[in-house]
This record gives C-alpha cells, sequence and structure tokens, in this order.
C-alpha cells in the first residue's frame, strides 16, 4: 500500500460541513486544496475557521477543474440511507446520487486514498443492494475499498455514534489495519462546563412532565424490573386490534362503525365519540399510520406494553391521568439504565419524536441534525448541552467559531463527523 509524507499531502474535503475531516487531515500536515459545502452559511464560516472558501453545490463542480490532491475525503449526506429518514437512497431527487458526484471527482483525478462516511445502514440500504452498487464502481474506477463501523465511544470519545466508514486505495490495501477499538470508561462529564451561563434551561412544562416520569419510576414495585422496550404509556388500557387487522383497516371498510366498541389512548372508549375524525383521534398518534398490517417491531412494542400493563395496572392506573395533559412525544419513556438509579434527575436526557430517552452518564445519546429542544440534557443541572459542549462530543473542539445561532449550531454538529475518528482512521491509511 503506497503511503504519503505526513508534512506535504493535499486533500479535498467535499460535504465540508463544519469541517471535521479538515482538522483531521490538518493536524497530520495536510493542506487543504479544493472543499465544497451547498450551504452558504457553513461556506461563510469555513472561511473564517480554515481561511477557504469552498465552493457550493457538488453537483456544479466539474471535476477537471479540480485541484489534483492525493486525499479524498466525504461525509456524503446519510439522510437518503437513514433508518430515521425515508430510504429512498439513490432514488431520493435531492441527495441520493450525490454518491455518483464524488465518484465523478475520482475518476477524474485519481487520488491515492479516500475517505468516506455515511450511516451504517448504508449496508443494509435496498436489501444490500444500494452497497453493492458503491462496490461496483469504485473497483471499476480502481480502487480497492474496506468498510468498517465506527463510534466515538470505542476510542474513548463519551458519544455513542456509530458510522460507517469506507477507505479506498488507488492500489493495494493489504497493509491497512483498521484502528483498534477498545472498552473505555467514559464520562460526558468531561466534556461539560460547569453551569454555563448560555445553557438552555429547562422549560417549566418539561420539568413537569420529567417530575411525572420521576413518580412514575419511585411507583414501581422495586422487585418490578423496568422494561427495555420503549414504554408507550398510551397503550396503557388501549385495546384496538394490531395484528391481524390495523385500525386502518377497519376504519377504510366499515367507516365509523369499524371503529366502535374498542379503547383507544390510554383506555378512553372510542364510542364516547360520534365522528369518525374525532375516533381516528382518539387512538395514539403511531396506530393512525395508513397501514393494512403493522409490522413487527410496531406489532411487539404494542403487545409488550399491554402485557406489562396487565401485570402493574395496581399501580399505574392511580398515575396514569398525570400524563394525560402532554403532547404525545412526553407521554413515552425509553428508559436505557438497567439496574440503574431509578431517578429521572440523575441521568443524560434526550427528548425525540419517540419519547424521553434517558441514558447513562457515560455517554451521551448520538448527536443528529437536530432541534435545540432535541439537544442532550444535563438533568441534574436541569439544563441542554450548549453546543460548544457538543462540539467536543464530535472532537471539533479546536473550531474557533461555530454557527452563531443555537439551532444551526445544532443542526451543524449533528451531520458533522468527529474529527478524531478520522484522524485516527487517516493515520492508519496514509502513512506508516
Amino acid at each position: 500500500m503506497k503511503t504519503l509524507s505526513t508534512s506535504e499531502f493535499k486533500f479535498i474535503d467535499l460535504f465540508a460541513g463544519l469541517g471535521g475531516f479538515h482538522l483531521a487531515l490538518q493536524r497530520m500536515g495536510g493542506s487543504c486544496v479544493f472543499a465544497a459545502e451547498w450551504k452558504e452559511s457553513l461556506r461563510d464560516l469555513y472561511l473564517e475557521n480554515f481561511s477557504i472558501k469552498p465552493d457550493g453545490d457538488i453537483k456544479n463542480v466539474i471535476p477537471e477543474n479540480i485541484p489534483d490532491h492525493d486525499v479524498l475525503t466525504a461525509g456524503f449526506p446519510c439522510q437518503p440511507f437513514s433508518k430515521a429518514g425515508e430510504q429512498l437512497g439513490f432514488e431520493c431527487t435531492e441527495q441520493g446520487d450525490l454518491f455518483f458526484n464524488v465518484a465523478a471527482i475520482l475518476r477524474v483525478k485519481k487520488p491515492s486514498f479516500f475517505i468516506l462516511e455515511n450511516v451504517p445502514n448504508l449496508l443494509k440500504h435496498d436489501k444490500g443492494r444500494t452497497w453493492v452498487k458503491i462496490q461496483e464502481v469504485l473497483a471499476e474506477i480502481g480502487y480497492e475499498i474496506s468498510s468498517e463501523k465506527l463510534s466515538p465511544h470505542q476510542f474513548g470519545i463519551p458519544q455513542i455514534r456509530e458510522r460507517l466508514y469506507i477507505v479506498g486505495s488507488f492500489g493495494s490495501l493489504r497493509n491497512f489495519v483498521w484502528p483498534e477499538k477498545g472498552e473505555y470508561e467514559t464520562s460526558i462529564e468531561s466534556v461539560l462546563d460547569e453551569s454555563p451561563a448560555e445553557a438552555k434551561t429547562l422549560s417549566g412544562q418539561v420539568i413537569e412532565c420529567l417530575d411525572v416520569w420521576d413518580e412514575f419510576l419511585k411507583s414501581c414495585p422495586k422487585d418490578v424490573e423496568l422494561p427495555s422496550f420503549p414504554l408507550w404509556s398510551m397503550e396503557w388500557g388501549a385495546s384496538y386490534p394490531y395484528v391481524d387487522e390495523t385500525p386502518y383497516s377497519l376504519r377504510e371498510s366499515y367507516g365509523l362503525e369499524g371503529l366502535k366498541g374498542f379503547s383507544g389512548s390510554h383506555g378512553i372508549k372510542m364510542s364516547r365519540h360520534d365522528s369518525l375524525e374525532q375516533r381516528w383521534l382518539s387512538l395514539p398518534s403511531h396506530a393512525r399510520t395508513a397501514q393494512e398490517e403493522f409490522p413487527k417491531w410496531k406489532q411487539d412494542f404494542i403487545r409488550q406494553n399491554r402485557e406489562f400493563y396487565k401485570a402493574n395496572r395496581d399501580w399505574i392506573d392511580p398515575w396514569v391521568p398525570k400524563i394525560l395533559k402532554f403532547p404525545s412525544s412526553l407521554q413515552k419513556l425509553e428508559w436505557n439504565i438497567k439496574g440503574g438509579e431509578r431517578s429521572m434527575w440523575k441521568h443524560v436526557i434526550q427528548f425525540r419524536a419517540s419519547g424521553v430517552r434517558v441514558k447513562r452518564r457515560t455517554t451521551a445519546p448520538s448527536l443528529i441534525a437536530m432541534t435545540d429542544t432535541q439537544v442532550p440534557v444535563i438533568s441534574w443541572e436541569k439544563r441542554y448541552m450548549t453546543p460548544r459542549e457538543c462540539a467536543r462530543l464530535q472532537s471539533l473542539n479546536d473550531l474557533h467559531s461555530l454557527p452563531k445561532t443555537r439551532t444551526q449550531a445544532f443542526q451543524a454538529l449533528g451531520n458533522a463527523v468527529n474529527s478524531n475518528v478520522v484522524e485516527l482512521v487517516a493515520r492508519a491509511l496514509i502513512s506508516k
């Protein structure tokens, strides 16, 4: 495998974002000769941080006009392949086919190496056909490739955020070895500032909701194990069908009468409503999908929640009325602390559409391209993490400037690559 001098190689940074690849390769002595980023605000920020103004949309970049370089880096958009999205892949008209723009540059410029980053689901997308196509394209250009799933916590960084890394060499990868993963004792407190003044505090509604869930935890008998599956309180008392038929199939076949005789969210009788729309809205939001059959994972979660309720309704029933005032997303709890202290105020929390997610202090939840209410919550300080603290989770603490607004900062950080993980991969790939 060819190696490069770590004091003179040139690289390009595609889908540059905040510059995670740039930071990593710059620390190794590399020089960035070209960057591309479609968001104008991030291009201006990149110029401020790195003294180079990225080109715009990669679709408008002519490969022949890109300077010669030794290493191509690209964290090409992951949304078309993510399990959290629609998984349209190459069929996503806006972002799904951008891999082929990367391939076009590789075909023309033929750098010695490349490093790509994406979500792990890329391997399974379209039953594996997307990954097969990517490998075929890269091999046809002349690259030998290797892929590996890596997460920052495997290298001592307190964030669980598994990503797929793909490396390629224009020649043999015979001597390449992926960085060795380890089992580290990590703590989110290692990236936190002490009571930062700029931190956003929790709203009164959120504090009240967490107090209600804290009461739920305290009410649960010590000999009852809290489930690892998501707790959907709206299923506690519900009786609508979910295995052989769905509320949607009943509504389509029988209209108003099809939704008669069942209980919806939190056990409320659907027959108390006179209109089809009211009966429909009395169902949990996850039951109002236009599906003739629910997927197995949804059936399993519904069944598990109803079984849990049936076994514990004597202490759950007095608690249920207290959760009713909150939005649907706050009526669901993901308790990821098996055996941990049963308190909402001792752990790390993240508010997701899927519910209130509670995790140990050892690591932060995976950063996503999030709104500022999906940022990890430091519950014992009743506040959200700050952009600068989240930047440390992405090993971007060397950046001089971050986006000016919280929303822009968190969206960019959620899309960023972890520069320390990239550097470990790059050193293994391009230097002895």
